[in-house]
């Protein structure tokens, strides 16, 4: 008899924690099991990869109307007779405007939000929230299950989060599954009472599929010129992935002489002010934000280098591919670093300053024995992490 799951998750724009959601959801024996998703947003660029076996649930009137903006929806709520949902939706309102930190925003907005969402009625045998804050309250708060999994895809003590909040829905959980051994360390030591439930399963990533849609795309995607170096990062437009870093070490190279071009692939509420800081520096013809990608491997094979400028990381998805990719990898050196990069030997760690960037990505363009290098121990690498998957089929048991 199949066992019935659910997974709650805010979204799938993009992300890693998004893209990690979808493959671990297409490597799932659907033969054993029967899965629910739960989103709260039904736009982004990774529904269309949900594969469909899933039945997305739907969401209610309410929330819908909650997610109006402020005036539309208190009227609204109030022409309904429902003066709860309006106060709650003002409350909501004055929590994300008087709360300065995102994650602290999330943290205490959601007893107003969820007033909107109706408690499901099926019973799940597990409900998995598959990224820390909203979609675990939701498993805890809203969903009927024999047990249920938190999913934390960061550094927790870097992301600003309140754990007094957390604690008490930490403490329903039966599993706080985690992305790396780093992660999983500042978990225990941030909540002892807890760190017998922590466990590590790693993104999922197959090195079979991305190999494959690499190749998909054989045009010169960048208009490389044929002395000029590529640079590719990836990631969210955000504070936590250090692309002012970026933008400084590429106006240091051009500066020193260097013919490069510097892509970003990704989308974020930090694009104004990185548009502002590439004009000031006058890269414009240097540095570029590509926007959001559904395939991004035929851009991560056609580059020289790969860099990831982070301050803090779980465990990046970006560097896997681009280690599946076989491209020269730098990395700054924040806390998960060593559990994806050997410094030397996979690729390179440097201290998380621009000019300790540039002088990690000139070493590369100038040594071109140590880019071969770390090329042939990539290729030598077991990269794929299909049997995750048994991971999470022992947890669930």
């Amino acid at each position: 008899m199949k066992k019935h799951l659910l997974f709650v998750m805010p979204g799938l724009a993009a992300g890693g924690g998004e893209k990690s959601l979808v493959n671990l959801l297409s490597q799932i024996n659907y033969d054993l099991y029967d899965v629910d998703l739960f989103l709260l947003n039904h736009d982004g660029l990774f529904m269309e990869f949900v594969p469909k076996q899933v039945r997305v649930l739907p969401l209610s009137e309410s929330y819908h109307l909650f997610t109006l903006p402020l005036l539309q929806s208190v009227k609204r709520f109030l022409l309904k007779g429902n003066l709860i949902l309006a106060y709650n939706r003002f409350m909501y309102a004055i929590k994300n405007r008087t709360k300065k930190h995102t994650s602290i925003k999330e943290q205490y907005s959601w007893k107003h939000i969820e007033k909107s969402l109706d408690r499901l009625e099926k019973k799940y045998d597990a409900a998995v929230g598959f990224l820390e804050k909203t979609a675990t309250y939701f498993c805890v708060d809203k969903v009927k299950a024999e047990k249920r999994i938190g999913w934390v895809h960061i550094d927790y003590d870097k992301l600003g989060m309140d754990p007094v909040f957390d604690s008490k829905y930490f403490k329903k959980l039966d599993t706080i599954v985690t992305v790396s051994e780093e992660c999983a360390n500042v978990l225990q030591n941030r909540f002892p009472a807890q760190k017998d439930k922590v466990d590590v399963i790693y993104n999922i990533v197959s090195s079979q599929t991305i190999n494959r849609m690499a190749q998909i795309n054989d045009e010169n995607i960048y208009d490389k010129k044929e002395d000029e170096f590529v640079i590719l990062s990836i990631g969210r437009l955000h504070y936590q992935k250090g692309f002012e870093l970026a933008v400084a070490a590429c106006k240091k190279l051009v500066d020193r002489g260097y013919n490069i071009q510097w892509n970003v692939i990704g989308e974020g509420e930090e694009r104004e002010k990185l548009t502002c800081l590439i004009k000031e520096n006058k890269l414009e013809k240097r540095f570029k934000l590509l926007g959001l990608q559904t395939n991004p491997y035929p851009y991560i094979q056609q580059a020289d280098i790969y860099a990831q400028t982070s301050k803090f990381e779980g465990k990046s998805i970006a560097i896997d591919e681009a280690k599946i990719l076989n491209k020269p990898i730098i990395v700054t050196n924040f806390s998960t670093a060593k559990d994806q990069i050997k410094n030397g030997e996979d690729g390179l760690i440097v201290e998380m300053d621009a000019e300790a960037v540039a002088e990690g990505i000139e070493e590369l363009i100038l040594n071109k024995e140590l880019r071969e290098k770390l090329v042939y121990n990539l290729s030598q690498l077991r990269l794929g992490t299909e049997k995750e998957i048994e991971k999470l089929y022992r947890i669930l048991e």
